[in-house]
């Protein structure tokens, strides 16, 4: 018995770190496939597909010729079927591993799409000078503003935005919130700057613009109605006119500098930090 259990250890392939891996690797990409098709038409695929193994295994086990037969003529062309079949879920799953955060690349790469469908929205609306009001959250967060507007929690585009901001649209006052790379809230009320200088030289909306960066650590993205130019607020101060070279260079530095979510800020109890300090120590 022990020559016997001892050759069936033998046999058996040896566990590696490689093999366990290689292991875990599939398992992931069967489990995403899984999570994909769970609730589509596509499970019912794959329950169909089920059933066809059984039935070929069965055939081959009770001596079914017939039936083994013709499974064994189609086999040869089930992966073609099945990728015709599954490609928009092969899709689904390549851009949801592309999209995972602890891909570095893909995580730059998002980064790179948002400040470039920001800064592509708000060229455009400075083109066809239409009046805007964009606010970045950074770490401070932004909650009492967002419940002043409607809320969207939508995935920041280029159409949504012009499409927020169109003259005649219901939420074009007031401004859009943006958390991470979702637009939380639309029409959202702002506190006003009441500092003499800036209440009369410039307009409501870039008035709201400082006064937001006053109290918290986000930046304000303006487009002007009348000039079509683009300012840009932080930390009490605007920069006007800027170029669609450094709106992109601001934005990319207001997302690199943007450490912990608000929602884990909340979690762990940790303060807000003063954004003057904060300004006094860079």
């Amino acid at each position: 018995m022990r020559s016997i259990s001892d050759k069936l250890l033998q046999s058996m392939p040896q566990l590696t770190i490689a093999s366990i891996v290689d292991i875990l690797l599939v398992a992931f990409l069967v489990y995403q496939f899984l999570m994909i098709v769970r609730g589509r038409r596509a499970a019912h695929i794959l329950v169909g597909v089920g059933i066809l193994t059984a039935m070929y295994a069965a055939s081959s086990f009770f001596g079914l010729d017939l039936i083994r037969t013709i499974l064994s003529t189609i086999a040869p062309y089930a992966p073609f079927a099945l990728i015709v079949m599954f490609q928009s879920e092969i899709r689904r799953l390549l851009a949801r591993i592309g999209r995972r955060r602890w891909i570095s690349i893909g995580g730059r790469l998002q980064k790179r799409e948002f400040t470039e469908e920001l800064v592509l929205s708000l060229v455009q609306m400075s083109q066809q000078k239409t009046g805007a009001l964009i606010v970045l959250e950074r770490d401070i967060g932004l909650r009492t503003f967002i419940e002043s507007g409607v809320m969207l929690d939508a995935f920041l585009s280029r159409d949504l935005l012009l499409t927020i901001f169109r003259s005649g649209s219901p939420l074009h006052d007031g401004a859009v919130i943006v958390l991470g790379q979702r637009v939380a809230a639309a029409a959202c009320f702002l506190p006003l700057t009441v500092r003499p200088g800036m209440a009369r030289s410039l307009g409501t909306r870039h008035r709201a613009a400082i006064g937001v960066t006053e109290e918290t650590d986000c930046l304000s993205l303006v487009v002007s109605e009348e000039t079509g130019r683009i300012s840009v607020a932080a930390f009490g101060d605007i920069e006007m006119d800027v170029t669609p070279e450094r709106l992109a260079e601001r934005i990319t530095a207001h997302i690199v500098r943007r450490t912990t979510s608000p929602t884990f800020r909340q979690q762990i109890g940790e303060p807000a930090e003063d954004p003057a300090l904060e300004r006094e120590s860079s």
